[in-house]
């Protein structure tokens, strides 16, 4: 028993270790997550400088909250660190699909499968709302709208083809079943939108022809 307090001693400074790290961990976190929400919305307004500089930054914070839980695994696998990964996969990948560009790898993000795919899941969702912005301006773009639609597809068509226990994809299935979901609403709200732009066309035509014969 003798040695009991120096046993204690080294467990509080391994803890308290931890502690901080835990914290610097939750604080990063937690940075990430808005520098991507921000960057995202910059990529909606097409502002490209801002979203560029901004997933500049959350690059750089990424792998300082790599740097932060290195030594400590238990903190590297937890929820918000996770989380936050996941939000940069997203904003990186949205921004991909959007310019048209090739998709950044989880090699290339060095981030863990499970969390690039949940990333990529969540990139499918946020695409519906850049196909309603364009379905509410209603012009040219139908043909922008259709691709990205047919990118929200591709991706679903490869998530559900992840047949992996939960404890491994660490629950991408429930998310792949939203994916299925809002792609079945957006594709619903495109073909009527369509729908509607054909028949106002077809409307106008007639009214064209009609004022012809009038005149």
């Amino acid at each position: 028993m003798n040695n009991l307090g120096a046993i204690c001693e080294e467990i509080r400074a391994d803890l308290e270790q931890r502690n901080a790290a835990r914290d610097q961990a939750i604080g990063l976190s937690r940075s990430l997550i808005r520098g991507c929400s921000a960057s995202i919305r910059a990529i909606h307004r097409r502002d490209w400088a801002i979203a560029d500089a901004g997933l500049d930054e959350v690059a750089a914070g990424a792998r300082e909250l790599q740097r932060s839980v290195r030594d400590f695994p238990d903190l590297y696998h937890s929820g918000y660190t996770q989380d936050a990964l996941k939000e940069v996969v997203e904003a990186h990948i949205t921004r991909a699909i959007i310019r048209g560009a090739a998709l950044p790898s989880a090699r290339e993000m060095g981030v863990e499968s499970a969390t690039y795919l949940k990333g990529l899941a969540e990139a499918a969702t946020e695409l519906r709302r850049f196909i309603l912005d364009i379905l509410r301006r209603q012009d040219e773009h139908s043909e922008e709208a259709e691709r990205l639609l047919q990118a929200m597809d591709d991706i679903y068509d490869q998530l559900v083809a992840f047949d992996f226990p939960d404890a491994l994809t660490r629950g991408l299935r429930r998310q792949t079943d939203v994916v299925r979901g809002v792609l079945e609403r957006t594709r619903g709200d495109l073909t009527q939108s369509l729908r509607q732009q054909q028949l106002q066309s077809a409307l106008s035509q007639l009214e064209r022809r009609l004022d012809a014969q009038a005149k």
